[in-house]
């Protein structure tokens, strides 16, 4: 077995361990990892296997650090990702080290966990593109549920302020997604 297949093993039994389940009794983190390593390869069809494994880690172990573990708020909700993107990116260094991939390998892969040099460096970029793409294709709807006394403002606001997160490349993937209608139409008033 490889140093890459084993921190994979390694990497997605962390994610087996989170408690919230799918509707198909998976993981809800393995099935997150999946569709981020898959919207990935999408962007960046030549990504080095360690570029893969970080995009498997950008959820790593969130399910130990609750939202309700920090203040109510835009303020306490930035610094609980604040604190998920550093802990992540420890925690995915520790497991790619402990499964033998080089040292500057296990670097890049912390350093594109934790976001550093969004719009800079290219697989930040490609981890933010992934999870947004993720986020409205499969995320946004239960969002928009959980937040229906939002006004439309609101909901254009935040559509506008993600899709200023994206690459050209991951704005035009988001563009050809099926959304729901009234979704659809909130995005496109958001990024017209």
């Amino acid at each position: 077995m490889t140093a890459y297949d084993q921190a994979r093993l390694s990497i997605d039994k962390a994610h087996a361990a989170d408690p919230t389940k799918t509707e198909t009794s998976l993981a809800a983190e393995l099935v997150y990892a999946d569709r981020v390593e898959a919207w990935v390869a999408r962007l960046v069809p030549d990504a080095p296997h360690h570029l893969l494994l970080a995009a498997r880690c950008q959820h790593l172990e969130r399910f130990l650090t609750p939202r309700s573990t920090f203040p109510e708020g835009k303020v306490g909700y930035l610094q609980w990702r604040k604190s998920l993107y550093q802990k992540q990116a420890v925690r995915a260094r520790e497991l790619v080290l402990e499964a033998g991939l080089p040292e500057a390998q296990a670097d890049d892969i912390a350093r594109w966990v934790s976001k550093t040099d969004l719009k800079k460096d290219a697989g930040s970029q490609a981890l933010e593109d992934a999870a947004v793409l993720v986020f409205l294709e499969n995320e946004i709807g239960t969002f928009a549920a959980q937040h229906a006394d939002y006004p439309k403002e609101k909901f254009v606001d935040i559509l506008l302020k993600t899709w200023r997160k994206l690459s050209p490349v991951a704005q035009a993937h988001a563009l050809q997604l099926d959304l729901p209608p009234a979704i659809a139409d909130l995005v496109r008033e958001a990024v017209s």
